[in-house]
């Protein structure tokens, strides 16, 4: 260990170098005084901000009074929201109940984009050479349509016409033709007589041009498509029952209560749509489609190389009481024709 007079003394004696050494840190102190930054001076918080401002701007602590005076709580802001948002619900909802208050324009469209109703001339033909009444066709409309079973209720029916030597005609359809026929006729008073022809008949809308049913319904539920299709739409039908009594075809029934509903919309007007939502898609109509004997046609006519228009072209089929001057759209071959 080195002797205490050994070690460096800052105390020691002041030689030249020592001073020098000492000057040189008492300048380098004073430095650093001169280069401290001065205390800020206290400015009075409520003396008005007079940094200027580019013209044509207005200072922010002139226009926030006018701010807070047009400045609506959000309490008031939410109130006037939701008024308006019920406003807004109330004529929704009330189109909704009341569907009378909305615009025609909510008739159903067809559904294929490439669809285009106004080219089409949809035509139905119905052979009672063929129909041999297996009733196929009123069990695949009861099912597609869901259309209620009970047989006074039916969008299609089949029904069988017996003549007699003596020139009498009975018609019966028992169940609508559902289960087919039992081999006498079940009308009243052809037990025992003798038929000397008999033929089955198909029934449905006829889709007339000069439809009794678009005429006389108060509220325009009942509407044609543009491609002249008849429909029901059952959230503006009241149920008063006008065009069922107009139908000179007996073609429409009001919708009774219960789970087998078309629409699920009980009390309305309902009748055969040729199954719209099936054509307007490219496909035939359920009982077109069932028919085991092709006694049901189905198609455009005015495409010329179609099925349709060559059998309306090449066997003329005719309407059922054309005296009735409705126009029907559904023709018939075979022994109806002569009948009506």
């Amino acid at each position: 260990m080195a002797p205490l007079n050994d070690l460096p003394n800052e105390g020691g004696p002041a030689t030249p170098a020592r001073r020098r050494r000492r000057r040189g840190q008492s300048q380098r102190r004073r430095s650093r005084v001169r280069v401290a930054a001065p205390a800020a001076p206290v400015v009075d918080a409520t003396v008005v901000d007079a940094t200027p401002h580019p013209a044509g701007l207005v200072p922010l602590s002139e226009i926030a009074p006018a701010i807070a005076a047009i400045s609506m709580s959000r309490r008031r802001f939410l109130g006037f929201g939701l008024a308006v948002l019920g406003g807004l619900g109330g004529a929704f909802g009330l189109s909704r109940l009341f569907p009378v208050f909305e615009e025609p324009e909510s008739a159903v469209r067809p559904i294929v984009p490439a669809y285009d109703p106004a080219r089409k001339a949809w035509t139905f033909v119905v052979d009672t050479t063929a129909c041999i009444g297996c009733g196929l066709c009123v069990v695949a409309c009861k099912e597609e349509n869901n259309v209620p079973e009970e047989d006074l209720f039916a969008r299609t029916w089949v029904e069988r016409h017996a003549v007699t030597t003596g020139g009498a005609r009975y018609v019966d359809s028992p169940e609508g033709g559902i289960a087919g026929f039992p081999p006498e006729s079940t009308a009243p008073g052809a037990a025992g007589k003798t038929v000397a022809q008999a033929y089955f008949e198909p029934r449905l809308c006829m889709q007339c041009e000069e439809s009794p049913c678009t005429s006389v319904c108060p509220v325009g539920a009942t509407y044609r498509t543009e491609d002249g299709i008849i429909l029901v739409d059952a959230r503006r039908c009241i149920g008063c029952g006008f065009c069922v009594v107009a139908c000179p075809y007996g073609a429409r029934y009001l919708t009774p209560a219960g789970e087998h509903v078309p629409n699920d919309t009980p009390g309305v007007a309902d009748k055969c749509t040729w199954c719209y939502h099936r054509i307007s898609r490219g496909s035939q109509p359920a009982c077109v489609e069932v028919c085991p004997v092709g006694a049901r046609k189905f198609g455009d006519a005015a495409d010329p190389a179609s099925e349709i228009a060559t059998l309306v072209r090449e066997r003329n089929p005719q309407p059922l009481h054309p005296e009735y001057g409705t126009r029907p759209r559904v023709l018939y071959l075979g022994p109806s024709v002569q009948e009506a």
